[in-house]
């Protein structure tokens, strides 16, 4: 048998060595990183809740401000507000569906972003001016914030009592315009003007600002440096845990709520109350800000109110470490995604009913990007 020349077996011991301590120096290294996004997503989380925070105290400001004095100008201030308030918040949905401080089972995502509305509830809805609680001071005389947290999604899902869209109702009215976003008057708020019993809608509205501040505050004691769940979050979870959680959110808001309950169940049932923000006609800014969020998660990046930017290691930048074809199909998938977006007319609730092709190639390109994103996960070894 023909020995190996000492020489050569020295070569080929110390490539061999040479190759593991390569692997276990890359593995190492991904480790670290994975370590470092946990860090950057958390520092991503609380600065979007805080402008989230921001914008709605601006929201409550222009509200106690009109109310106190109600004007045509002072009721446009608030719609403005109110569609500059969506706009920090609707990215944050990315951070739903793990049982995070947002939907645990103390977690004010119904309070604050609940829907379909269903407007009765609240005020008078064309064919009954008598409707909802506004409207009934016999059997609610005060309109106070346990009253409407206690009364939220109490008789059906769609009874909802506060929030954004509650919010946005009692500025925008029911859409029953084909043309254009709803058209209460702001003359519901004056006393003696159009429709009764406005010095409780603006009560109402005062208080409905009031709990949006209230549940913001909630999250943003959590998410905080030195906030319970944020510490939990990156000191006592296994990395692959906590990996797990947010690909779970990715995929989940991808594919079964953006594309499926926000888009899909739209078209399908081609009912503008179906859509997310059917007063306003502003649905088309909630799916851009949702999709918006799942990229700041996955690119590591979040654009804030003021133009600065939070960033760091992202997903991405681990998916290239772990697997570059998946890395590179993840990418082409956003790029598909935000396309299938970009393609659909506004307002929405007329794309329901004359683009439906459009929304439904937005859809399916949702859902793909769920599934190229949870490839992504698995191949980082992130635990679901």
């Amino acid at each position: 048998m023909k020995k190996i020349p000492f020489l050569l077996l020295v070569l080929l011991v110390t490539s061999l060595f040479n190759a593991c301590k390569k692997d276990d120096d890359t593995s190492e290294q991904l480790e670290e990183n994975k370590k470092a996004f946990l860090e950057n997503y958390a520092d991503i989380v609380y600065a979007s809740y805080e402008d989230s925070r921001t914008t709605a105290v601006a929201l409550q400001q222009a509200i106690d401000q009109f109310v106190s004095n109600p004007t045509e100008a002072g009721f446009e201030a608030c719609k403005t507000a109110w569609k500059a308030a969506r706009i920090p918040y609707g990215q944050t949905e990315a951070y739903r569906f793990y049982g995070g401080p947002i939907d645990d089972e103390d977690g004010p995502e119904g309070l604050l972003n609940a829907w379909p509305l269903d407007e009765n509830f609240i005020d008078y809805v064309a064919g009954n001016p008598d409707a909802g609680l506004i409207n009934n001071p016999t059997d609610y005389p005060e309109i106070t914030k346990e009253v409407l947290e206690a009364l939220n999604e109490s008789i059906s899902e769609t009874s909802i009592f506060t929030g954004y869209h509650a919010i946005e109702f009692l500025l925008w009215g029911q859409d029953l315009n084909a043309n254009g976003a709803g058209q209460r008057p702001y003359t519901d708020y004056v006393a003696g003007g159009t429709a009764a019993n406005q010095d409780r809608r603006s009560a109402y509205l005062k208080v409905v600002a009031a709990l949006l501040v209230d549940h913001l505050n909630l999250l943003l004691d959590e998410w905080q440096p030195t906030g319970a769940y944020r510490k939990d979050f990156l000191e006592n979870t296994d990395v692959n845990v906590a990996l797990g959680r947010i690909f779970t959110a990715l995929g989940e808001l991808s594919k079964g709520e953006l594309s499926g309950e926000r888009m899909f169940v739209a078209v399908d049932s081609g009912d503008q109350e179906n859509e997310h923000s059917c007063f306003s006609d502003n649905t088309h800014v909630d799916i851009e800000m949702n999709y918006k969020g799942i990229e700041n998660v996955y690119f590591g990046v979040y654009t804030r109110i003021n133009g600065s930017t939070v960033s760091g290691i992202s997903l991405d930048d681990l998916a290239l470490q772990a697997d570059i074809a998946k890395a590179n199909t993840a990418l082409a998938a956003f790029t598909d995604a935000k396309e299938g977006i970009n393609a659909i007319p506004t307002p929405f609730d007329q794309a329901i009913l004359n683009n439906e092709a459009l929304i439904l190639e937005a859809v399916e390109s949702l859902s793909d990007l769920s599934d190229r994103i949870t490839d992504v996960g698995f191949a980082l070894g992130a635990e679901f």
